[in-house]
C-alpha cells in the first residue's frame, strides 16, 4: 500500500521547485492533490504532469497571502475530494538581496506576507477542518537560514525563523486534536529562487563549488526535500510534532572550522 493512499492534500508553491516535486511525490504515494501556485499556468502544468502519471490533481491559481484564496483552496480540496488530510504551506520568495538598511518597507512586508503570514493562514483555515475529521498533518517550509546568520538576507532569514516558531506554537495549540504541525528546513537546493546562483556558477565554471561547505559536498535536489515532506505527511512520522526537520546535507551539523586533513577519513 502506498504511504499516502486515500489522503487528500493541498500543496502551495506547486508550480516549480520543491512544491512541484512534493506535489508529484505525494500523488505518486497515492494522495489526491490540489496544486496551488501564484502562476496559474504553472499550477496547471504540475496538475497535468500528475494526471499523466495516473494521479489525481486539480490546479488552483492563487495568491497565498489573500486569506479568501487560502479558504478557497481548503474548500476546493474538501469539495473535490471530500476532506483535507495534508496541507503543505511551501510557497515562498527570497526578497531583496541587499543589506537590511537598504531594504524598503514594502519589500519587508511582501517577504513576511508570503513566507510567514501565508503559513499562518494555512494553519488557521486547514486546522479546524482537520480537527473536525479527527486529525491531519500540516507542514511548512522554513530554511536553514532560520537557524543562524549569513545563510540569506536578514528579512528572509527572519521570516523563516518565524516559521520555525509558528509550527512549534501551533503544535501546542492543537494539542489533543491529532493534528500535527511540522516544518522542513532546506539547505541549498536548486530551485527557481536559487537559479541565479547556479547559473552564475555555471557561467564561471565553478558549479562544483556549490554546496562545498556541507559534508556531502553538493547542493540538494527538490526531490530530496519532497521525500522529507512526504514522510512528515505520512503515518510513519506519527510521533513527530512541532519540529523543523533540517534537510541540508549536514551543513548545520557543525560550527565553522578550518578543515584539517588529519581529521578526515583516509581515501
Amino acid at each position: 500500500m502506498k504511504r499516502l493512499e486515500g489522503k487528500r492534500a493541498v500543496v502551495t508553491g506547486a508550480g516549480s521547485g520543491i512544491g512541484r516535486a512534493t506535489a508529484v511525490a505525494m500523488a505518486g504515494e497515492g494522495a489526491s492533490v490540489i496544486a496551488v501556485d501564484y502562476d496559474g499556468a504553472a499550477a496547471e502544468a504540475c496538475a497535468q504532469e500528475i494526471r499523466q502519471a495516473q494521479g489525481e490533481c486539480v490546479a488552483q491559481g492563487a495568491d497565498v497571502t489573500d486569506e479568501q484564496r487560502v479558504i478557497d483552496g481548503v474548500e476546493l480540496c474538501v469539495e473535490q475530494y471530500g476532506r483535507i488530510d495534508i496541507y503543505y504551506a511551501n510557497a515562498g520568495i527570497g526578497g531583496d538581496l541587499q543589506p537590511l538598511t537598504s531594504v524598503s518597507r514594502e519589500s519587508m512586508v511582501e517577504v513576511l506576507s508570503v513566507n510567514l503570514i501565508a503559513p499562518m493562514l494555512a494553519i488557521k483555515h486547514a486546522a479546524p477542518r482537520m480537527v473536525a475529521q479527527g486529525g491531519g498533518a500540516i507542514i511548512c517550509t522554513a530554511s536553514v537560514a532560520a537557524l543562524g546568520a549569513n545563510g540569506a538576507p536578514v528579512v528572509y532569514s527572519a521570516s523563516k525563523a518565524g516559521v520555525v516558531s509558528l509550527v512549534k506554537g501551533a503544535a501546542q495549540e492543537l494539542a489533543d486534536t491529532n493534528v500535527r504541525v511540522n516544518a522542513v528546513s532546506p539547505g541549498l537546493i536548486e530551485t527557481g529562487m536559487t537559479k541565479f546562483m547556479f547559473e552564475a556558477a555555471r557561467s564561471r565554471g565553478v558549479v562544483d563549488k556549490i554546496g562545498q561547505l556541507n559534508p556531502l559536498r553538493r547542493p540538494g535536489d527538490p526531490a530530496e526535500v519532497a521525500a522529507a515532506v512526504v514522510f512528515l505527511a505520512s503515518a510513519e512520522s506519527s510521533y513527530i510534532n512541532g519540529q523543523a526537520i533540517v534537510v541540508d546535507g549536514g551543513l548545520t551539523s557543525s560550527l565553522p572550522y578550518a578543515p584539517s586533513n588529519a581529521l578526515r577519513v583516509p581515501r
